[in-house]
């Protein structure tokens, strides 16, 4: 399939644009935030990216992440959001991971091919506990969690909403 994760800054302009347009098509929320344009050019969103990864972010009551895309030879795929720490509210929802594939290429398990590809970036960058989550009613992402070894740690319930965390133990 020739699928690989890379970091932003190895990303054309063309290929976020396509990727991103198909996304605003479907008038869908965008997964994971991170990946959004927000009216922004292609090199302020370079900028917001690499500001991203600093301390900067803090400021701001973020924590640092680094953006990475699932491309193949012809197109961006998917796009999945590492977050370098948990703060409280990350540790409630959203963990360290967020991702999504674009709307018309669902289905096709790329969502998994990607996890498993960030899971072995951080694992490398010595990464041992990874805590990734979702909305109790997205079924599709659960089965991703799971399948790339996942276990259930709890359900929290906020503002009306179910959150499922997971932990992944890259050690093992």
């Amino acid at each position: 399939m020739g699928m690989k994760i890379v970091k932003y800054n190895k990303l054309s302009e063309s290929g976020y644009l396509e990727y991103i347009n198909d996304w605003e098509f479907s008038e869908e929320i965008i997964v994971p935030m991170a990946a959004t344009r927000e009216d922004a050019s292609f090199h302020e969103l370079l900028t917001r990216w690499t500001t991203d990864e600093t301390d900067e972010v803090y400021k701001k009551g973020f924590v640092p992440s680094t953006l990475y895309f699932l491309v193949n030879k012809k197109k961006v795929l998917g796009a999945i959001h590492f977050r370098h720490e948990l703060n409280d509210d990350l540790l409630c929802k959203g963990g360290h991971i967020g991702y999504g594939i674009r709307p018309s290429e669902r289905g096709n398990g790329y969502a998994l091919k990607m996890l498993l590809l960030l899971l072995d970036i951080v694992k490398a960058k010595g990464y041992n506990n990874i805590l990734i989550t979702c909305d109790e009613g997205n079924i599709a992402s659960a089965k991703t969690i799971e399948s790339a070894n996942g276990i259930l740690y709890d359900k929290i319930e906020l503002e009306g909403e179910t959150t499922l965390r997971y932990w992944i133990h890259l050690d093992s």
